[in-house]
């Protein structure tokens, strides 16, 4: 019987150091994928920054935005009856310092203009987000007017003629240094 477990012991060491051998092969093959997948996705993060910081660089203002805080305005709406009436605070966003000593050297036609508009709206087009992008449009072009620059006109089907065909020419002009119109407060009652 001696002579039969020996070579039945020796047979099973060559299947245990193959298993043994694939599974180490299998494991470093594992390794180095995962090295590899690893190595692949810091280099494409990598060239992603990169390529994220170059026109951001190129994009940046030289100074940042100046903020200018209008006075809360409350207007009546155009709805039937008069009833109603807006609440709006109102933040705008400057290209720098000097064009807000401008803007505060203008405000009492600024704040008018802004009236004017606000109240040739009803609530229903002032509910909806549109309205409110809308008036932000025309609001900011009112304001960029009285400083000598042409914002673009707010789309609207009421008043097409309003828009100045020969508008894209004077487009191309200086920048306007009317960033944007933010509302920090929004009431309709």
């Amino acid at each position: 019987m001696a002579s039969t477990a020996a070579p039945a012991e020796t047979a099973k060491k060559p299947a245990r150091s193959k298993k043994l051998l694939v599974i180490i092969g299998v494991v470093v093959a594992l390794l180095v994928l995962a090295g590899a997948g690893t190595l692949w996705f810091l280099k494409s993060r990598a060239q992603a920054a990169d390529g994220e910081e170059a026109p951001a660089k190129a994009a940046e203002p030289a100074a940042p935005p100046v903020f200018l805080p209008m006075d809360m305005l409350v207007v009546n709406l155009a709805d039937n009856g008069g009833e109603r009436f807006a609440q709006l605070g109102i933040t705008l966003q400057l290209a720098d310092a000097k064009t807000a000593e401008l803007v505060k050297q203008h405000m009492p036609t600024i704040r008018n203009g802004v009236l004017m508009l606000a109240s040739q709206r009803t609530s229903d087009e002032l509910l909806t987000r549109e309205g409110k992008e809308k008036l932000a449009k025309d609001i900011q072009r009112e304001v960029s007017r009285p400083l000598g620059f042409d914002a673009p006109a707010a789309k609207s089907k009421s008043r097409g003629d309003e828009e100045d065909p020969d508008a894209r020419p004077r487009r191309k002009a200086p920048v306007n240094p009317v960033l944007g119109v933010l509302f920090s407060s929004f009431i309709i009652q």
